[in-house]
């Protein structure tokens, strides 16, 4: 039973996060919230037993991922205005949301590591049966989603390279 309401509560914040972000008109507020929403779904697959997909989630996407969103958004932000810009976008109400949905994903986890585990989350899915499915039956489909994200990779290449020698031939005057 006590599975049921943290799986509740997690989807309720992994919706309002998602939401949140789809809403915002601040490219660094939807990326704190696309954060908070993908750790939630990470706690989602834990609830559901797949751990394995569960710390894979956290690491490639709201890690990895994340930090390239970052190191872009960083290096499109030039000048003067833009300073005054992150000034406000860093100012300290804006905080308040992602602070509290953080803190309710964490308790979350608190409560299911004191309980040692026992609430019920499930079957276990270990890293092997996730291979043995995604490259059997689902083979067809792994292998066209990763050429969707190739193309997509060499799409945001070609997308990006003008601005960036732009922006790199207007440095050097």
């Amino acid at each position: 039973m006590m599975a049921l309401i943290l799986f509740y509560i997690t989807s309720a914040v992994a919706v309002f996060a998602t939401t949140m972000m789809i809403t915002r008109l601040n490219a660094v507020h939807g990326l704190l919230y696309l954060i908070l929403s993908l750790l939630a779904v990470g706690v989602l697959f834990f609830l559901l037993g797949a751990h394995f997909a569960a710390v894979l989630e956290v690491i490639i996407y709201a890690g990895a991922i994340m930090v390239l969103f970052v190191f872009v958004i960083m290096m499109l932000n030039q000048g003067q205005e833009t300073i005054e810009q992150e000034r406000a976008w860093l100012e300290p109400g804006i905080w308040v949301g992602p602070s509290l949905l953080a803190l309710i994903l964490l308790i979350e986890m608190l409560v299911i590591v004191v309980s040692g585990g026992d609430a019920e989350t499930g079957y276990i899915v270990s890293a092997k049966q996730v291979g043995i499915v995604l490259y059997g039956p689902y083979l067809l489909a792994v292998e066209l989603a990763s050429i969707l994200l190739l193309a997509g990779l060499v799409g945001a290449y070609h997308v990006a390279k003008p601005i960036l020698n732009a922006a790199n031939s207007g440095r050097k005057s």
